[in-house]
C-alpha cells in the first residue's frame, strides 16, 4: 500500500520531469497563480463528479455544492459519472478530468503512483477529525490523498421475530464465536437458517480480524494472510458453514445478505449499515436490531468501507476544490448527507451525534474504533478476486491452503 523510495536524481533529470510535467499529468511551466503552493485559477469554476446511489444523493450533494458556491463565489457544476472508474481514467488521460470527485480506495495506489492525484490532505483545516483508520486508508507513499467521504462497517443484524420465536432473549445476544454458533443452532428451521452472508473477503474478513489476523499488517508493509491468527479466523468460518446452520447467501438462492435476510431465509446477517435502505424499501416488514459482532481470541474485528474525496492534480483551482472539500466534510453538511441519503460520518467528531440521531445503528460507528478495510496495494482488486473465488469452496476445501495462496500473491503486488 504504502512505499518509500529515496529517488537521487541528476540536474538534467530534474529538467526532463520538469519538461514532462509541463505536458500533462501535474504542474508544469504554465500553471495558475499559486496560493499555499496550490494552484487558484478560479475562472472556469469547478466540476465535481460523483457516483451516485439515486435520486436523493444527488439533489443532497447538488444542494450542498451550490451553498458552497454562493458562500465562495466560485462556480460549481455537478456531475454525475454512469461509469465512475471509466470516466475518472477518461479525463486523466485526456488531461481534462474533474476537480474533484469521489474516490475509491482501491484507485488511489494507481491514480496517486502516475501523478493523477493532488496530495492535499495535510492542507486540511479538519484532518484531525477524522478517523486515523481511514485516513490510513487514503494515504500513500506517506502522503495523504484524499478526506474520508464517508464510511460503512459491519455488524451483526438480527431479526427480531424469530429472536423471540426462538424463545431468545437480550441475554443470548452472542459475544463470542462460540455463542455466536449456539444461537445460529437455535435459529435455524425448515424455513430459514440461523446465519448467512456473502462468501467473499469483505465479509468473512472479521473473522480473521477477531483472530488477530488479517490479509496486510496495519500499516499495509507486510503479508499476513497465512498467519496462525489468520488461518484460526478462517478455520472458524468453515465451521461454521459445516454445522449447516450458517451459510453463504448464494447458497440460499439470493444475491447477497441482505436479501437472505429481508426475505427471511436468514435470521441473522453480517452486513453494513447500507442494509438499512435496503430493508426499508423492500422489506418494510421485516423487524431488527443490530448489535456488534461477536468478539474472537483476539478481541473484537470488523471492516469498513469508505470513499474519499479526490482532487485533480491538473486542476486549475486547486486551492477551490480543497476549500469545496472541507465544505462538503464539514460537520453540517455531513450531517444533512446522512439525514438524506443514509450515510455515516467519517469523522470523530460526529460520532456522538450521529448516534444520538440515529440510536438503533449505533453499533455500526463504535465498530470505526476496531476496524480494517481491504487491503488497496495496487494489485489488490486481483488478489482479492482470486480469494473470494476460493472461498466459495471453503466448505469442501482448506483454510491454510486458501490463505498460503492468498500470501503468495499479497507478497508479489507488495514488492
Amino acid at each position: 500500500m504504502m512505499r518509500s523510495k529515496l529517488t537521487v536524481m541528476t540536474a538534467a533529470s530534474v529538467a526532463v520531469l520538469a519538461l514532462l510535467a509541463g505536458c500533462g499529468g501535474g504542474s508544469g511551466f504554465d500553471d495558475s497563480a499559486k496560493s499555499d503552493g496550490l494552484t487558484s485559477d478560479s475562472s472556469k469554476g469547478l466540476t465535481v463528479l460523483i457516483g451516485s446511489s439515486g435520486d436523493t444523493e444527488t439533489e443532497a450533494v447538488k444542494k450542498a455544492v451550490a451553498a458552497w458556491s454562493k458562500k465562495s463565489g466560485t462556480k460549481a457544476t455537478v456531475q454525475v459519472a454512469n461509469d465512475m472508474a471509466q470516466q475518472l481514467s477518461q479525463g486523466f488521460a485526456g488531461g481534462d478530468p474533474a476537480d474533484v470527485f469521489y474516490l475509491a480506495p482501491e484507485q488511489l495506489a494507481g491514480y496517486a503512483s502516475n501523478g493523477s492525484l493532488l496530495a492535499y490532505g495535510d492542507e486540511l483545516k479538519n484532518k484531525s477529525d477524522f478517523y486515523d483508520n481511514l485516513l490510513q486508508t487514503f494515504t500513500y507513499d506517506g502522503k495523504l490523498y484524499a478526506a474520508p467521504k464517508d464510511v460503512s462497517t459491519l455488524q451483526l443484524v438480527i431479526n427480531t421475530d424469530m429472536w423471540s420465536a426462538a424463545g431468545l432473549t437480550d441475554a443470548d445476544i452472542p459475544t463470542t464465536w462460540d455463542q455466536l454458533a449456539d444461537v445460529a443452532k437455535k435459529l435455524t428451521t425448515a424455513d430459514h437458517v440461523g446465519l448467512a452472508f456473502n462468501g467473499e473477503y469483505a465479509r468473512v474478513g472479521v473473522f480473521l480480524k477477531q483472530a488477530g489476523g488479517g490479509l496486510v499488517s496495519d500499516d499495509g508493509t507486510k503479508a499476513i494472510a497465512s498467519s496462525d491468527a489468520s488461518v484460526k479466523g478462517l478455520e472458524e468460518v468453515k465451521t461454521l458453514l459445516d454445522s449447516d446452520t450458517v451459510k453463504y447467501a448464494s447458497d440460499l438462492g439470493t444475491g447477497w445478505g441482505g436479501e437472505a435476510f429481508g426475505s427471511k431465509k436468514a435470521a441473522m446477517t453480517i452486513e453494513g449499515n447500507w442494509i438499512t435502505g435496503g430493508l426499508s424499501a423492500d422489506y418494510p416488514d421485516v423487524k431488527y436490531k443490530v448489535v456488534e459482532l461477536p468478539e474472537g481470541p483476539a478481541g473484537k474485528g470488523t471492516m469498513h468501507f469508505t470513499n474519499g474525496w479526490g482532487i485533480a492534480a491538473d486542476s486549475k483551482d486547486q486551492k477551490g476544490a480543497v476549500d469545496l472539500v472541507e465544505y462538503l466534510t464539514s460537520d453540517d453538511v455531513v450531517m444533512d448527507f446522512a439525514k438524506a441519503f443514509g450515510i455515516m460520518p467519517a469523522t470523530k467528531t460526529l460520532a456522538d451525534k450521529w448516534k444520538s440521531e440515529f440510536p438503533d445503528l449505533s453499533a455500526f460507528m463504535d465498530g470505526l474504533n476496531y476496524s480494517v478495510t481491504v487491503p488497496t496495494a495496487k494489485g489488490s482488486t486481483d488478489v482479492i478476486t482470486d480469494l473470494n473465488a476460493q472461498l466459495e469452496g471453503l466448505k469442501t476445501g482448506d483454510a491454510k491452503t486458501i490463505l498460503d495462496k492468498t500470501q503468495t500473491n499479497i507478497e508479489a503486488i507488495l514488492k
